[in-house]
């Protein structure tokens, strides 16, 4: 029993930390477009939409997801991956809109040409990229076809 007790102190005391590290602290939105949810999950009511560089505050912490606070009223939480201790901004920056979105796909101007060349053709991707699926569609497609939801 005492063994037990131990071991749970030792992973509140290592993990709750974890966890709380960003609490208080200002975040920024570091995706353009990122979606502040009612609760934790990919299909949750969307309260508000943050944009690129916005300021949040953090109330909480669970890993995946914070819970955050945008402005004065609203409170929601925010997929983690989508929020930088650091400021990111699209101003200021001598890099076009194209070169951004080759340097994500692991591109420069370079070898995009060097695979032009050789005949292939991105605008396939950049199409697939600017595809955009409600999440209620998402969702029905998910229950049609008896699909686990996941998280």
């Amino acid at each position: 029993m005492k063994k037990a007790s131990l071991l749970i102190l030792v992973i509140f005391g290592i993990g709750g930390p974890a966890f709380s590290q960003f609490q208080g602290e200002t975040m920024y939105v570091a995706v353009k477009n990122a979606a502040l949810k009612s609760s934790t999950g990919f299909f949750a009511k969307t309260v508000k939409i943050l944009s690129l560089g916005d300021a949040v505050t953090v109330i909480r912490n669970t890993g995946k997801w914070m819970e955050v606070r945008s402005g004065a009223s609203s409170t929601g939480w925010a997929a983690s991956a989508s929020l930088s201790a650091k400021r990111v901004t699209g101003s200021g920056y001598s890099a076009e809109v194209r070169e951004i979105a080759l340097a994500g796909k692991g591109f420069s101007r370079e070898v995009e040409m060097e695979y032009r060349k050789n005949g292939l053709d991105y605008s396939a991707v950049d199409s697939m990229e600017n595809l955009t699926i409600p999440g209620e569609e998402l969702l029905k497609f998910i229950n049609d076809g008896r699909l686990s939801k996941g998280e």
